[in-house]
């Protein structure tokens, strides 16, 4: 069978899943987009080229070719590069508005949101070239929330976001970073995050050291212990954030393949490997913020292990949508190709929200997923 032509009144169907507010031909102008209309009639017919080149993996002349036929606009390969280097800026605004149009306020209900981060690759490239860090919902259909879109010397942090009070971050050790929780905590801001040996400088409540491996020697076999902790902020350790260290001891067999993993990751990296991190490797280390009255050490490790769905969301962009096949190596274009993407992504989560959402699906999902976080206090 013949796959269904895309048409215009597709596209139609799916600009009218941006946010009423968004004025394409306005912020096309603004942003140095669409400064001339040579050949591109409108902005609409713009997006439409970046969405034709970025989503259906088109090669510049292919899509030009296909803009041609469809009379959508009448450029050279050549020129629709330069067009599109142009619209990296605005596509991005494109994202930034359908995100915000999103984010409700939390009133006073908790809200948990997944933080984690992509990386992706130029042709030819074995290293990481850019960064795509996202913050999404937890629930039975994560949704992104927000994005942000750095270099390879883009870091892992939490600041990169905004939080509230009644916001929950769950997040992996990447995001295990004094400062970044502080200031995370500043916000009135939860956080439940991974964490190693080393990640943070762990002090007693009152400022006296800490002896982390003391404290892993004395949890039993499978056990479970909930440590009242504080992470130093400064090396003179006077700014104490008070936190819990939830430590879960992994069964033998669990601590080994953990040792091995970070032996091959050493060797990999041309590391010595410290035995600190042997020893380390046999424990799930976890910091939170969350009152121990409200959520046990049980129900902490319960929710991390949630944070799978961030992976699952990036293994759909990259596995249906294509999002590691980068396939330019000039910035702006690159740019312009992973904003491309994500403004798919996004649309795509706008039509198939309603249908996850309907019976008989809401149904099993609740019964699936019942996590109901309190809420605030008044």
């Amino acid at each position: 069978m013949t796959p269904k032509r895309i048409t215009g009144s597709d596209f139609e169907a799916l600009l009218a899943r941006l946010p009423g507010a968004l004025d394409l031909e306005a912020t096309a102008r603004a942003s140095g987009a669409l400064k001339r209309r040579r050949g591109v009639p409108s902005a609409t017919n713009l997006l439409r080229l970046a969405l034709g080149y970025a989503v259906c993996g088109m090669s510049l002349r292919d899509a030009a070719a296909w803009a041609e036929i469809g009379e959508i606009a009448k450029v050279s390969d050549v020129a629709l590069l330069n067009r599109l280097r142009k619209a990296a800026v605005w596509l991005g605004q494109i994202v930034g508005s359908i995100l915000a149009a999103r984010m409700g306020p939390a009133g006073n209900q908790r809200r948990w949101r997944l933080v984690d981060a992509t990386t992706l690759s130029c042709p030819g490239s074995r290293s990481t070239d850019w960064r795509v860090h996202v913050s999404c919902t937890l629930g039975p259909q994560p949704r992104i929330e927000q994005v942000e879109l750095t270099d390879g010397r883009g870091s892992e942090s939490l600041s990169r976001f905004t939080y509230g009070p009644g916001d929950i971050g769950v997040c992996d050790r990447g995001y295990a970073k004094a400062g970044d929780l502080a200031r995370h905590r500043a916000c009135g801001a939860d956080v439940i995050v991974r964490t190693g040996w080393n990640c943070v400088r762990l002090r007693q409540l009152d400022g006296r050291s800490f002896d982390l491996f003391a404290a892993l020697d004395a949890i039993p076999h499978d056990g479970v212990a909930d440590l009242p902790v504080a992470v130093a902020l400064d090396r003179a350790n006077t700014q104490l954030l008070p936190m819990r260290l939830i430590v879960k001891r992994l069964s033998a067999a669990e601590a080994e393949r953990c040792r091995q993993r970070a032996q091959r990751k050493s060797r990999k990296q041309g590391k010595a490997l410290q035995p600190q991190t042997l020893q380390a490797a046999g424990y799930v280390l976890i910091l939170t913020s969350l009152d121990v009255a409200q959520f046990s050490a049980a129900d902490i490790l319960a929710i991390y292990r949630l944070r799978w769905q961030i992976e699952l969301l990036f293994k759909r962009l990259k596995s249906l949508l294509h999002l590691d096949e980068l396939p330019a190596k000039d910035p702006d274009l690159a740019r312009c190709w992973i904003y491309a993407k994500l403004i798919a992504a996004l649309l795509l989560e706008e039509v198939a929200g309603p249908f996850l959402d309907s019976p008989p699906s809401s149904a099993h999902a609740a019964a699936a997923f019942p996590l109901a976080p309190p809420a605030l206090a008044a």
